[in-house]
C-alpha cells in the first residue's frame, strides 16, 4: 500500500503541473528537429496527461492500422493460399464480437492503466521530456532486450494460464478464436490483459533499475514493435516474406496459429527457444511433420 501511495500522490501533483521546455534542454545544448517537435508536444501543456493521450492515441493507431493489411488480405482470393487455416471463415459477426470487446478493454482497462503509468516510470527512472533523446543504437540495444525479457515472462506466464482452473476462468476467452485473425490480439479477459501487459512495461522498468536509464521514445518504440509482433502473431497468415522464414528463431503467425489450433504448445510470444528448451513444441513440430508428409504425397500423385 506504501508504494501504492507513493504512485497516487505524485498523480496528484502531476496533474498540476505544466511543462516548461526551456527548463529540459541542457545549457549549450542545440535540439535537433525531431527533439524539438517532441518537446513541442508537451510545451505548456501538462505532462501527465499528455503522455497518456500520446500513448493511447498511438496504440489505438498501431493496432488497428498493423491490422488493416491483413483485413484487406481476407477480401483478395489471391492472399488465401497464405493462409494457415484456409479452411476457416473470419465472419463480420466474429469481427464485431471482438472490437466490442477491445474497445471496452481499450477504454476501460488499458487507458486508465496508461494514465497511472508516467509516475510508475518516473519513479523507476525513464525519462520523457528531458533530452537529448535516445541514438538508433541505443535504441536498437534496449528494444532488443525488452523483447526477450517480455518472451520469457509471457512463456512462463501462459503456461500459468492454461494451468486448468485459470484457463476456464480466464485464458478460455482469448481461445474463442481457434482460428485467430490479427485484431485477437487483445482480445481477452481483463486480468489476462493486465497480467501479461506486465511483461511489456516491466522491461524497460527492471532495465532501468540493474542496467540504465531508458527514454519514453524508446518505450513508444518498443510498444510500436511489440504491437506489430502481437498482430502478426495472430493474422492467421504466414507469407514467404514473414519474418520467421528469414529468422527462424522468431515465432510468428506460423508458430502461434498452431497454438489456437490445438490449444496446446507454443506459449512463447516473440521467439521460439523457451519451447525448443522446454519441450514445449513436440506437438506442433509432429504437425508440421505431418503437413510435409501430405504435401509430399500430393506432389508425387
Amino acid at each position: 500500500m506504501e508504494h501504492l501511495d507513493i504512485v497516487l500522490e505524485s498523480v496528484r501533483g502531476m496533474l498540476n503541473t505544466t511543462v516548461d521546455i526551456t527548463e529540459k534542454i541542457p545549457a549549450g545544448y542545440e535540439p535537433n528537429w525531431f527533439e524539438r517537435t517532441w518537446l513541442s508536444l508537451f510545451d505548456g501543456r501538462n505532462e501527465l496527461l499528455t503522455f497518456t493521450l500520446i500513448a493511447f492515441l498511438m496504440h489505438e493507431m498501431v493496432y488497428f492500422g498493423r491490422y488493416l493489411p491483413f483485413l484487406i488480405c481476407d477480401y483478395i482470393p489471391a492472399f488465401r493460399k497464405y493462409k494457415i487455416q484456409d479452411n476457416k471463415e473470419v465472419t463480420p459477426a466474429m469481427q464485431w464480437k471482438c472490437l466490442k470487446s477491445l474497445l471496452f478493454s481499450h477504454f476501460v482497462i488499458e487507458g486508465p492503466l496508461m494514465l497511472m503509468f508516467l509516475p510508475v516510470a518516473k519513479l523507476a527512472g525513464i525519462r520523457t521530456t528531458e533530452m537529448p533523446l535516445p541514438g538508433l543504437q541505443e535504441m536498437a540495444v534496449q528494444i532488443a532486450v525488452f523483447f526477450v525479457m517480455e518472451d520469457f515472462w509471457h512463456y512462463w506466464i501462459h503456461r500459468l494460464f492454461h494451468w486448468g482452473p485459470l484457463y476456464r476462468k480466464v485464458h478460455k476467452i482469448h481461445h474463442e478464436f481457434s482460428s485467430p485473425f490479427g485484431m485477437t490480439a487483445e482480445y481477452a479477459h481483463p486480468l489476462e490483459t493486465i497480467i501479461f501487459g506486465q511483461g511489456t512495461i516491466g522491461g524497460p522498468i527492471l532495465y532501468c533499475n540493474f542496467i540504465g536509464s531508458v527514454h519514453s521514445v524508446t518505450m513508444f518504440a518498443w510498444i510500436w514493435l511489440r504491437l506489430f509482433q502481437a498482430i502478426d502473431a495472430h493474422s492467421g497468415y504466414d507469407f514467404p516474406w514473414s519474418l520467421h522464414n528469414i529468422l527462424p528463431f522468431w515465432a510468428g503467425a506460423d508458430h502461434h496459429d498452431y497454438h489456437h489450433a490445438a490449444f496446446v504448445n507454443n506459449f512463447s510470444s516473440s521467439f521460439r527457444w523457451w519451447d525448443t528448451i522446454f519441450g514445449t513444441d513436440t506437438k506442433y513440430h509432429a504437425h508440421k511433420a505431418r503437413l510435409a508428409a501430405a504435401k509430399t504425397a500430393k506432389k508425387s500423385e
